[in-house]
């Protein structure tokens, strides 16, 4: 079986062989008047005009671009879709500009979400978050890192893994994983936070380790959750151990979690709201990636972004993500993701798809397979319903998704 989409006025192949910064940030390889040509599951040919017509066989199914934007398959490279429950009843206490830190000082937050994740049985937590991904495919997203985090005791920390285990086996997105067993203290654990630490490093981290649960460590080195200090040798203990290092960093204060990114070579340091100088000159000095979470930003009602225009011109590559989960951005939409990058953060259109696709997969370490439109890549790709890149950030607030092509599949 073989899919030619034909006509494409807007054909965004966001092609690259290292992860985008600078200005190269604005080099989305848009091709005018587009074909691909889809045979199984991979990308067999690309280019303009009617070079598509010698594919046509019995067994092709044409599809007509004409008015369409093409892309990659969207990837959203810092999620956290694996939770029990919801958190709407802090709805009040945002709009009363309680801060997130306090929040969670009063058992709120995170610690309300341990809860109700802790309570959810596996197959619970399959379903909610099943729903969820199927919300992501249908605004365009193909592939998604997921990060545990919710449970925060060995058992449910577990199974937040092995349901990302599950839904990467039956739903069509692809899912990464991300043990985050460090992203907050649990109430327990309150006065004896160093027992937990003792828990993450020794009973948590050799159990994932050895029935393979994630291929990426985090940790949440912030004020008031994990210190620098402690940030990094969680960090370096998962690495020790074959796991790639990620990191929640500077997202409230600057404590020097990007220097840290940079020390220990992290893939990706993720937030960045009060990133400092320092910190962006260590990410671009040791090729971390930053990953930037504008409806985070927008939904805590902060009075400012996350600086990508500096992150930017300090040669450090951005990719954007949604950070989805239940207290401080509920969303799985990287459409509303591409508004907020657009009008919050002063990013162009180029720049935000580029960041959304292939340095995203660089973000997960997939760029061999996934994030831009190439010959012999996985025919993962995004159409929508937009006459060119720019209209589809323009027009703002629904969803532009025409059709969704997963491993060469139109799944949507």
């Amino acid at each position: 079986m073989s899919i030619i989409i034909k006509n494409i006025d807007c054909l965004v192949t966001c092609k690259g062989e290292r992860p985008k910064k600078g200005i190269d940030m604005m080099d989305a390889g848009i091709i005018e008047n587009g074909f691909i040509v889809i045979e199984d599951d991979k990308i067999l040919k690309i280019g303009s005009g009617d070079g598509y017509k010698e594919y046509i066989n019995n067994h092709t199914e044409i599809i007509d671009g004409r008015g369409k934007t093409v892309t990659p398959g969207l990837i959203d490279c810092h999620t956290h879709v694996v939770y029990g429950g919801s958190r709407e009843r802090e709805l009040p206490l945002k709009l009363k500009k309680v801060g997130y830190i306090e929040i969670l000082k009063s058992g709120g937050g995170i610690l309300s979400s341990v809860r109700q994740t802790r309570e959810a049985t596996t197959a619970e937590l399959v379903e909610q978050a099943g729903k969820r991904l199927d919300t992501m495919l249908a605004h365009g997203t193909t592939t998604i890192e997921s990060k545990s985090g919710y449970g925060l005791d060995f058992e449910s920390e577990m199974k937040c893994l092995e349901v990302n285990k599950i839904l990467n086996e039956k739903h069509h997105i692809d899912i990464v994983s991300t043990f985050l067993g460090a992203h907050a203290i649990p109430m327990e654990y309150k006065e004896d936070r160093e027992k937990y630490i003792d828990i993450v490093l020794n009973d948590m981290l050799p159990h994932v380790v050895e029935n393979n649960l994630a291929e990426y460590i985090d940790v949440f080195c912030e004020k008031g959750v994990y210190t620098v200090e402690e940030s990094r040798r969680i960090l370096k203990a998962g690495q020790e151990k074959g796991l790639k290092a990620k990191i929640h960093a500077d997202e409230v204060v600057s404590i020097g979690g990007a220097e840290l990114a940079g020390e220990v070579k992290a893939v990706s340091a993720e937030h960045l709201v009060a990133v400092s100088d320092e910190g962006i000159k260590s990410m671009s000095e040791n090729d971390v990636i930053a990953v930037l979470l504008p409806s985070t930003s927008f939904y805590l009602m902060l009075d400012h972004f996350a600086n990508a225009r500096k992150i930017i011109e300090g040669n450090v590559p951005v990719a954007l993500s949604t950070d989805c989960n239940p207290g401080t951005s509920p969303t799985e939409s990287l459409q509303t993701v591409m508004t907020f990058a657009c009008f919050g953060m002063g990013m162009f259109p180029e720049e935000i798809i580029n960041a959304m696709t292939y340095n995203a997969a660089c973000a997960i370490n997939r760029q061999d397979e996934i994030g831009s439109i190439e010959i012999g890549k996985k025919a993962d790709i995004a159409i929508f319903d937009s006459k060119n890149l720019n209209y589809l950030m323009y027009h703002f607030g629904i969803n532009q998704i025409h059709k969704v092509i997963k491993n060469g599949k139109i799944v949507i």
